[in-house]
């Protein structure tokens, strides 16, 4: 993402990058939520120090934000249902080592890299014009600067990428060694990851060495990422750990690969790098607090167990009173890419929607497919019917109905 930013659009580190709209299939990021005004930022504390991203009090909106290291590993959550609990909060990030006093009014997060990069996501209440400016109003009160420059911050700069075709999916082929081998050049070696300096002196990636693979070993390193990408996809489709027992709705991140990360992968005893690796093949960000600002549920199969396809139509009946104190949202991926879906109109439907039309007892039809069906283009996600899918259910500050299954969510059937 980082590349995708420097390449397509003016902006560039410790700045902000953001759409102005809801996302579109523009936005060739993996599983983006088109319900929401997206930011992000890309931190780098080598050569300016300790860096401050200052989220302001949610008083006329509201933030959902994840600030993570560059190997993804979450450093905490911000906003609400974050450390500063919707008070506003300055997140100070920390330079490996560091060891200068913290001033005091900041939260200090400790990296233990210099790169990282947060997502910030600004809560909208419908997808009217006037919602949608005011959405971005209150965004553009975030700012990003660096702590020596704390006295008098310097304005931030934000760069508008809505119209850009901004594609971070994952390129598997030789390009992937080449961005690992940028981040092994610019960062420095955690101690659970030193047994891989060895294995990646041998595909020629070395720290303080240039990477120039020859002939013969750019088919090597070629044929390894191809095997990877279907031992993901494998696994992938395997399915994921139901979350209602016997359905088709998948909780998107291993229970060990949680509670990992809430650990910081600094347990004795364990390091799931698989479900690691799997788990960020369709998604970027990590959440320190999974459950309580958001939640996510995942399906690539319906309701009798065939894959999604884009050229048939399908039906999921979202009960009444669904368990969030926000909004929720249903949205089609492209099943190989996990990108939203290309040359779509659009890409979900969400509770922010005034126009969704809404069944006696309160329930609402959602259709996936090719075609709106007759009279309900306004619970309609069009499909492309070339290619599979997959969708996400996404609730934003859910409650506990959620969570000891009160509420269910049925499966995705496909209309007859």
């Amino acid at each position: 993402m980082l590349q995708e930013m420097l390449a397509k659009t003016k902006g560039k580190v410790n700045q902000i990058v953001y759409w102005s709209r809801p996302v579109d299939w523009h936005n060739q990021t993996l599983t983006p939520n088109p319900d929401a005004i997206y930011l992000m930022t890309f931190t780098n504390t080598r050569d300016v120090g300790p860096v401050v991203i200052d989220v302001p009090p949610a008083e006329g909106g509201s933030i959902n934000g994840n600030i993570v290291n560059i190997w993804q590993m979450p450093l905490e959550d911000a906003g609400p249902s974050g450390a500063d609990q919707g008070k506003g909060g300055k997140y100070l990030i920390l330079p490996p080592g560091y060891t200068e006093k913290i001033p005091d009014g900041y939260i200090p997060l400790k990296s233990d890299t210099y790169g990282g990069y947060a997502l910030l996501r600004s809560n909208l209440a419908s997808h009217s014009d006037a919602e949608i400016e005011k959405s971005v109003a209150y965004a553009k009160r975030l700012k990003v600067y660096p702590l020596s420059q704390a006295a008098n911050p310097p304005e931030t700069v934000f760069t508008d990428a809505k119209d850009v075709l901004f594609d971070s999916t994952i390129r598997y082929d030789v390009t992937f060694y080449k961005s690992l081998d940028r981040i092994i050049q610019d960062e420095p070696w955690l101690p659970r990851d030193r047994a891989m300096i060895d294995q990646l002196k041998s595909l020629g990636i070395e720290k303080g060495k240039d990477f120039k693979p020859d002939v013969m070993t750019n088919r090597q390193l070629e044929a390894g990422i191809h095997e990877a990408r279907e031992w993901l996809e494998a696994r992938y489709d395997t399915g994921l750990k139901p979350f209602y027992q016997n359905g088709c709705w998948n909780f998107p991140a291993d229970p060990e690969l949680v509670k990992a990360a809430a650990a910081s992968f600094d347990e004795p005893d364990a390091y799931p790098v698989d479900v690691r690796g799997l788990t960020y093949s369709y998604g970027y960000v990590g959440i320190k607090r999974l459950g309580a600002g958001q939640f996510y549920l995942i399906a690539i199969k319906d309701k009798d167990g065939h894959a999604f396809d884009g050229a048939k139509t399908y039906r999921l009946n979202v009960p009444a009173n669904v368990p969030v104190q926000q909004y929720w949202s249903l949205t089609a991926y492209d099943r190989e890419t996990h990108a939203l879906i290309r040359n779509m109109p659009r890409a979900s439907r969400s509770s922010q929607i005034a126009d969704l039309q809404k069944n006696a007892d309160g329930s609402i039809d959602l259709f996936l497919g090719p075609k709106a069906p007759k009279g309900g283009d306004a619970n309609w996600i069009p499909t492309d019917p070339k290619r599979d899918f997959e969708v996400m259910f996404r609730l934003y500050a859910p409650t506990k109905d959620l969570f000891d299954k009160t509420w269910v969510l049925p499966d995705i059937e496909q209309a007859r």
